[in-house]
């Protein structure tokens, strides 16, 4: 069976709303409302999209849907033609065309019709006979005019309803938020807690994957199975492989390998590879770097701007220094190398492989190989020195 196609209106509402986006821009949990529809219609069998916005707005709203469909744009005053392109290469078995004019939510689940008293409320929501509107395309015609003439409106009968208001998006977080996670649910997650736990519709989370209080999950972040992410841990653009334990930390756009455990209190900022096997522990930072298989970090440490390599373990307190205030360098460490506490590497600086950093020392040249580099001063014993600087008691 063909996709299914739609034809998107993100409708300029700014100067009513005094808002500086669209309506169908505002974000609910962090994602645009128009991303939540595009997929909902993704769901629903539609895989072509024609998008009709302000050019203001366009770029925003390009990414407002789904991976893999297939997304058509033109400029404001092409849009007829383009238009009639996009209709016309449709499946010829599909008689109708999805039209979105406006602010809209699709529930997530199964609609209760006895719940409902009065008239239908109609949504921004419509479908319409695709020959009937490439007919309208071949002539002058006033489109809000041909919807109310042709369009078929979905209303909250429907499960589609119409959004007007902040308050109204407010008042739909709950329920995409759990539609969300009982799809996760469904597809073998546990989810300890429903009420605090937050993961976009752009998230894939892995089967047997535990998401326990306090998670958030967002952007293309992807879980593989058997993880456990939490408590209270934030995750935006992130890659985590098979059983890794993310506890209590923040990761940003960056790779974390199978059977690491990140946490608790760990900060992984944008850029960082961490491989497989890996501990980075408690208040450890990573910037910008890439940690090797087996590497052991387990508390206390910056490691900023390097490449660190296999199986390195790193004493509490270290860092690498990698700003002089002018430019940022960068810190090699190569495998088996052992990093003594509270040692400082000033970059640029190259630790070979296997060499040992003794602690507390500040290190500013390269080490060679299975090298031990001893970079403080010498420990000198004064003897009775206590006793002679020893204040007289008061009489």
């Amino acid at each position: 069976m063909s996709d299914l196609s739609a034809v998107v209106f993100v409708p300029d509402d700014t100067a009513k709303t005094g808002f500086s986006r669209p309506m169908m821009l505002q974000a609910i949990m962090g994602t645009p409302l128009l991303s939540w529809l595009t997929r909902s219609l993704a769901a629903g069998g539609v895989g072509r999209f024609f998008l009709v916005c302000h050019e203001r707005f366009l770029s925003e709203a390009k990414h407002c849907f789904p991976d893999g469909c297939e997304l058509s744009c033109a400029k404001l005053e092409e849009t007829a033609d383009q238009l009639h392109v996009f209709l016309s290469t449709a499946d010829e078995q599909e008689e109708d065309v999805i039209v979105v004019t406006g602010p809209a939510v699709i529930d997530p689940f199964a609609v209760d019709e006895e719940a409902f008293s009065g008239a239908p409320v109609e949504s921004g929501v419509s479908s319409v006979s695709r020959q009937a509107l490439m007919d309208a395309l071949d002539d002058t015609f006033i489109f809000t005019d041909f919807m109310k003439e042709h369009g078929i409106p979905y209303t909250d009968r429907d499960g589609v309803y119409a959004v007007s208001s902040m308050q109204q998006l407010a008042e739909w977080k709950p329920v995409l938020s759990r539609g969300v996670l009982y799809d996760l649910a469904a597809a073998g997650v546990s989810i300890w807690d429903y009420d605090n736990t937050y993961v976009e519709p752009t998230v894939f989370v892995g089967a047997g994957a535990e998401l326990l209080p306090g998670t958030v999950l967002r952007g293309t972040t992807s879980i593989a199975d058997g993880c456990m992410i939490g408590p209270n841990s934030y995750l935006e653009n992130v890659k985590v492989g098979e059983n890794t334990r993310v506890n209590a930390s923040q990761v940003y756009d960056s790779e974390i390998g199978a059977d690491t455990t990140v946490g608790p209190f760990a900060y992984v900022r944008p850029g960082s590879r961490i491989g497989s096997h890996v501990r980075c522990g408690d208040f450890v930072e990573v910037k910008n770097s890439t940690i090797g298989d087996g590497t052991k970090i387990s508390h206390l440490t910056y490691i900023g701007d390097s490449d660190v390599g296999k199986n390195i373990n790193f004493g509490c307190g270290t860092v690498t220094v990698n700003y002089d205030r002018v430019k940022k360098s960068r810190t090699v460490i190569d495998d088996d190398a052992f990093i003594g506490c509270n040692a400082n590497l000033i970059a640029p600086v190259h630790i070979g492989q296997g060499a040992y950093i003794a602690a507390g020392s500040t290190v500013t040249d390269d080490v060679p190989p299975a090298a031990l580099a001893i970079a403080r001063a010498r420990q000198q014993n004064k003897r009775d020195w206590a006793n002679r600087h020893k204040l007289k008691e008061k009489k």
